[in-house]
């Protein structure tokens, strides 16, 4: 998985709800900035030291806070396309159920304010601010009233956890806080723009 500059998370194959057929386009060991909890192998020592899963973000992007602690402590993620996985997506919760999207953009605001520098932190969460309302409007005008309550949720139970964050920060805080332009697996514009603003919606059009 990869990262844009506003914290959006996409994938070589998916972006946002666009799932391309596998063609064998992205059959090439590459270096990530994520890789997904479905099946991720971490060293030993290393998920020990680093603390392993953060209980605060239950089931959703755990995994990728956790591969950002694993880039800012000098250890790079990978994905091997030889592997075989079988794992039935959304078993957890379905990406109709409210809690999925409540899950989702809250996590999400939490590892942005454990791992980015403060400032590049708060200047990313002012703009999801936005964006997310944006996200918000969108639910609404589908008919999903449910998820535009349960994002505006999310940014309340964001801050209502802030002071828990801030310690989870404090924990890790001897690896460096690096800006998203020093680290793998980013992008340096924004997903959203590029998806809803300009049309593309495959990984390719962005790369």
């Amino acid at each position: 998985g990869f990262m844009d500059r506003w914290a959006y998370p996409f994938c070589r194959g998916r972006v946002f709800g666009t799932l391309e057929n596998d063609i064998g386009q992205y059959n090439t060991p590459k270096e990530v900035f994520w890789a997904t909890g479905a099946c991720l192998a971490v060293r030993t020592e290393v998920f020990k030291t680093l603390g392993g899963l953060d209980p605060m973000l239950f089931a959703h992007m755990e995994e990728i806070d956790l591969c950002w602690r694993m880039q800012r402590a000098g250890f790079e993620v990978w994905v091997q396309p030889e592997s075989t996985v079988y794992h039935l997506g959304g078993a957890t919760l379905s990406v109709d159920n409210p809690k999925k999207t409540f899950l989702n953009f809250r996590n999400n605001l939490i590892i942005v304010m454990k791992n980015l520098p403060h400032f590049s932190a708060l200047g990313v969460i002012f703009l999801r601010l936005l964006l997310d309302g944006l996200a918000g409007i969108q639910f609404l005008l589908a008919g999903k009233p449910k998820h535009t309550f349960a994002i505006i949720r999310a940014h309340f139970a964001f801050y209502g956890k802030f002071t828990s964050i801030q310690r989870s920060r404090a924990r890790t805080a001897k690896y460096p806080f690096k800006r998203f332009s020093d680290l793998k697996g980013t992008y340096p514009e924004s997903v959203v723009w590029q998806y809803y603003g300009k049309g593309n919606k495959r990984f390719s059009d962005f790369f």
